[in-house]
């Protein structure tokens, strides 16, 4: 989402998401000022428009799926994903992944943050999945803190395959940022990971998908504690 078009929604759209949906923010002050992956859990299609509402009026991007649809609704679809910036993912197409993950990396470089789930994809459940890889990748590569942060509320409200309920009852809880500097204390590398060998990026894709999936994770409890 370009600067206009996020300037837009701030001062026209943010303030009704907040009156008819949010009900609390815990953590706003760990945002920081540079740009960054916002990595959260995905419960509903109404987290895009919590995690917009987080990340407004900076330059931003969702990786937005083009697999499920089809028809007229793919190309409203399509045409969303135009205006809003959103990096589409085929997620049934290897090369899809690499071409997205790839944007993304070249989106982060240039400065603009990045709203990813880890998950993948929405849970059927309500509890949160297994953490993918993605996030870590473009984390190495560019060295663009990861803020991980946690949703609650938006499953009761639009569930998979459910219909839409409108009450303020979301939560948003934003954990601090984990900086590749941290991450790489100790190894002497830069972002970018380029003196590493495959065995260590593996082992370093796997502890840093781990880390934010328990960030999320203890977030979510935090913020869903009666």
């Amino acid at each position: 989402m370009n600067r206009a078009v996020s300037w837009f929604c701030k001062i026209f759209l943010a303030p009704i998401v907040k009156i008819l949906l949010i009900k609390e923010i815990r953590g706003q002050e760990n945002i920081p000022e540079r740009n960054f992956i916002l990595a959260t859990n995905h419960q509903s299609h109404l987290d895009e428009i919590i995690n917009g509402y987080v990340c407004v009026p900076r330059r931003f991007h969702f990786i937005g799926q083009t697999d499920q649809y089809g028809g007229l609704t793919k190309l409203a679809l399509y045409i969303i994903y135009f205006l809003g910036g959103v990096i589409r993912l085929n997620r049934k197409d290897e090369n899809s992944k690499r071409e997205a993950v790839d944007q993304a990396i070249e989106f982060a470089r240039k400065g603009d943050s990045l709203i990813i789930y880890p998950e993948g994809t929405r849970t059927r459940t309500g509890r949160l999945g297994k953490g993918k890889w993605g996030v870590a990748k473009i984390f190495l590569e560019t060295g663009t803190p990861i803020l991980p942060a946690a949703i609650s509320g938006t499953f009761k409200l639009l569930p998979p395959g459910g219909k839409l309920k409108i009450k303020r009852i979301t939560k948003i809880n934003i954990g601090k940022p984990i900086y590749l500097e941290q991450e790489m204390e100790g190894k002497n590398q830069p972002a970018g990971g380029g003196g590493l060998n495959d065995m260590e990026k593996r082992e370093f894709l796997i502890k840093t998908t781990d880390k934010v999936m328990m960030e999320i994770a203890s977030l979510k409890a935090e913020i869903e504690e009666k």
